[in-house]
């Protein structure tokens, strides 16, 4: 497997606000509309009132710069909006993992970074039906003896699906675990990658990196860390996004988040190829950097039954400190010319991130 990384309406009675802010209005009429009534309606009652939640609902949804603008308008939305900066830097998953994942930045007045984030892969592709995808075990409990393999089927299809592959390859490169044909439940042994990030992560600024993500306790050897959650997106789009990114590279310094994996078959004639974007919509996975010497994190792949496409995970390849930062090699191949410089700070660093064409 070779991996690649390669944005005035207003009215006393409610219900005609709601008829109004209903309307076939624009994105940027409705927020507007919305806005100005909960402003108004505040300064009339300044208790708390089902405009003035809409309004925190609607800044919410708003990026750093349209979010400054609103905040500009009214010391009411000012209060609110400071609100919602507070929270994002807060937790970069906004509730959605076991536990908070809080920004840190001590070298610019960027509190956090903002993107939307989604805990697993969203694919815009319908899936065939579960039928087709290959039956899952039969087992109600998948249970793990004493050597640390798992009595289940699934699992012993990993050691098949891993000896199918060219020799040499890294056990830990291929897992299977129970998925959605599978009679068990989410508390079985052999879905370790399916409950979300269990370990506390920091995301912190460094000066010439950029965002980086940090593990906050320590991490045993082997435990799963996260996957890379993102949109699952064709070739045709992944290209046509990198062309896009490259240019905003260039002329802004923009960082993008595309990720590319190639499973090769043991013929070596073929490969599945996945493209995952994390740019707008992902996780704290978006945040790993790259590291010359490989890092201290291990690149899995994990498939289940009843999903087609497998899912690209994280493992600690040796016990990572609280504080020390989270990083693997995005690849070997550096083909693109004018490469991005290297800042890993390693012994054999390149000096030139990894690249290649999308």
């Amino acid at each position: 497997m070779s991996v690649a990384i390669s944005s005035k309406v207003r009215t006393k009675e409610p219900w005609v606000w709601k008829t109004v802010c209903s309307m076939n209005y624009s994105e940027s009429k409705r927020r507007n509309c919305c806005i100005t009534a909960a402003k108004e309606d505040y300064q009339q009652h300044p208790h708390p009132h089902p405009l003035f939640d809409c309004a925190q609902l609607i800044l919410s949804r708003l990026s750093p710069p349209d979010l400054a603008t609103a905040s500009s308008t009214s010391k009411t939305l000012h209060r609110i909006a400071q609100s919602i900066a507070t929270q994002r830097s807060s937790d970069a998953s906004r509730g959605l993992e076991s536990h908070p994942i809080p920004f840190a930045n001590t070298v610019d007045s960027h509190p956090y970074s903002y993107f939307l984030y989604t805990p697993s892969l969203i694919s815009p592709f319908p899936f065939p039906p579960l039928s087709s995808l290959g039956s899952g075990c039969v087992c109600d409990h998948c249970f793990e003896l004493r050597d640390g393999e798992i009595e289940c089927p699934c699992f012993i299809l990993r050691s098949e699906l891993v000896s199918g592959h060219e020799q040499g390859l890294d056990l830990m490169n291929v897992m299977v675990e129970c998925g959605m044909n599978c009679n068990c439940g989410l508390d079985c042994k052999n879905r370790l990658t399916q409950s979300g990030i269990s370990v506390r992560l920091r995301i912190v600024k460094h000066k010439r990196k950029g965002w980086g993500l940090f593990a906050d306790q320590f991490v045993q050897r082997g435990q799963f860390v996260c996957e890379y959650a993102g949109e699952l997106i064709s070739t045709e789009e992944a290209r046509r996004r990198q062309s896009k990114y490259d240019e905003l590279a260039a002329s802004c310094g923009f960082a993008s988040a595309l990720l590319v994996v190639r499973e090769h078959l043991p013929s070596r004639k073929a490969c599945l190829r996945i493209n995952i974007d994390a740019t707008r919509i992902g996780n704290a996975a978006r945040f790993i950097n790259h590291s010359c010497d490989g890092g201290n994190l291990s690149t899995v792949l994990v498939r289940s039954s009843g999903v087609l496409h497998p899912r690209l995970c994280f493992f600690a390849s040796k016990d990572i400190l609280e504080g020390e930062e989270l990083a693997f090699s995005y690849g070997d191949a550096r083909l693109r010319p004018n490469g991005l410089q290297c800042f890993c700070g390693s012994l054999n660093c390149n000096g030139v991130l990894p690249s290649e064409e999308t």
